[in-house]
């Protein structure tokens, strides 16, 4: 994991889950990091837990449903740091519901911030890093990008959706030194399922998430992938609990 210390790396959706968890694995192996998320306290408390123990931590709110907002998170790791490294694109939403609901609003948010966030993250900072010589896309996807469930028709959709631009993304980058790669977490303890609005949807989250496994453990494959040499890329990792059936 030598490879890993200096690196500039930033995190979106840093303030919970599988984003906090990566930020606090990467910043113990010495990454210059810049941590983005819309609850701020969180991420301030977060980061000063960090710099306490010697990381280098930068803090932005951030929102990535707006383009904008995804432009200057980019633009604050260059400006302090001179370079970004890696961008990992884990923020994500989970409202889950069966189509029949009607939940439109609900769909649009998590198009938004699933799929555009990840559009809107590689936007920003793939050309600067074709213009630095190097760079490396990190998105987290889900076992949702590989098989649909009912009630998740969206959500699959839009980890679908990671999956394909991401697999896009490395096969149109292979004469470049950009690396790509697409983490999918089978059912990982997180907060994702808090916001299911839908009571049915919440009963059959119960019994899928029966057996989850800890974020630490989709952060230690984040950094694995991150830490190959140059010329070696893990183009895509599923990571989910030994005995889930899905």
């Amino acid at each position: 994991m030598d490879n890993i210390k200096g690196r500039v790396i930033a995190i979106t959706g840093a303030s919970s889950g599988i984003g906090m968890a990566t930020a606090r694995v990467l910043a113990g192996m010495g990454a210059r990091l810049v941590i983005g998320a819309r609850r701020t306290e969180r991420l301030d408390e977060l980061a000063e837990a960090l710099r306490q123990q010697g990381a280098q931590v930068s803090t932005a709110a951030l929102d990535v449903r707006r383009r904008e907002s995804v432009q200057a998170f980019v633009d604050l790791a260059v400006d302090t740091h001179g370079r970004i490294d890696v961008l990992i694109n884990n923020a994500g939403v989970m409202p889950l519901s069966k189509m029949g609901m009607g939940k439109v609003d609900e769909w649009e948010d998590t198009i938004d911030i699933n799929v555009k966030g990840v559009l809107y993250g590689i936007a920003a900072a793939l050309p600067r890093m074709k213009a630095q010589g190097a760079g490396h896309l990190i998105s987290v996807a889900s076992i949702g990008a590989h098989r649909s469930f009912p009630g998740a028709a969206v959500y699959c959709a839009s980890k679908f959706a990671v999956w394909a631009i991401c697999e896009g993304l490395r096969q149109e980058e292979l004469d470049g030194d950009i690396r790509v790669t697409t983490v999918s977490p089978g059912t990982t303890t997180s907060e994702l399922a808090d916001h299911i609005t839908d009571a049915d949807a919440v009963e059959a989250m119960r019994a899928f998430r029966a057996v989850t496994i800890a974020p630490e453990a989709i952060a230690n494959a984040i950094a694995y992938a991150i830490a190959q040499p140059a010329d070696v890329s893990v183009s895509e990792v599923i990571v989910r609990p030994t005995s889930s059936p899905a």
